[in-house]
């Protein structure tokens, strides 16, 4: 696959991103409350995806993905983090990787000009799906939470 030098480069720069990215996150009016985070929460999830790209863009299954960003979702939730920001942060992180690809390779030929499309593509494509599976995991965990306060009230009436 052509973009797999594009994403051992990002791997082997993971530590530089996160930290770029994780001064993103608590500084960005769209993700105010995570601020509030433990930073080396916040560093291990960014570093996670960048230090594990490929393995996150070409061999992890549907369900593996599914499971790890239900998770996330739900750990927002707890944590109180408001679902439009959680999805901002997953947005910011996406496009934090489009502009470091952007500007760190050169497009200098046809075939690197495609690798980096195809990158484009792998990464939007994994990054919907995050979105995807971190709303339905934060929904689910809120929905579940509503219900058990609801069975308590209507046991304490009873």
């Amino acid at each position: 696959m052509l973009s797999d030098l594009l994403i051992r480069i990002i791997e082997s720069r993971a530590e530089e991103l996160t930290r770029g990215m994780v001064k993103k996150l608590q500084n960005s009016s769209r993700t105010r409350s995570y601020r509030q985070l433990a930073e080396e929460d916040l560093y291990r999830r960014v570093f996670e995806v960048y230090h594990d790209l490929g393995r996150w863009l070409l061999k992890n299954t549907e369900a593996s993905i599914q499971a790890s960003y239900e998770e996330l979702g739900a750990r927002r939730f707890n944590e109180g983090i408001p679902l439009a920001e959680v999805l901002w942060a997953l947005i910011l992180t996406r496009n934090h990787l489009r502009q470091y690809v952007h500007t760190s390779m050169s497009a200098d030929s046809a075939l690197e000009l495609y690798r980096e499309q195809e990158f484009n593509r792998l990464v939007g494509r994994f990054f919907d799906r995050a979105v995807c599976y971190t709303a339905e995991g934060y929904e689910r965990t809120a929905s579940s939470q509503r219900e058990d306060v609801t069975a308590t009230v209507v046991v304490e009436t009873t």
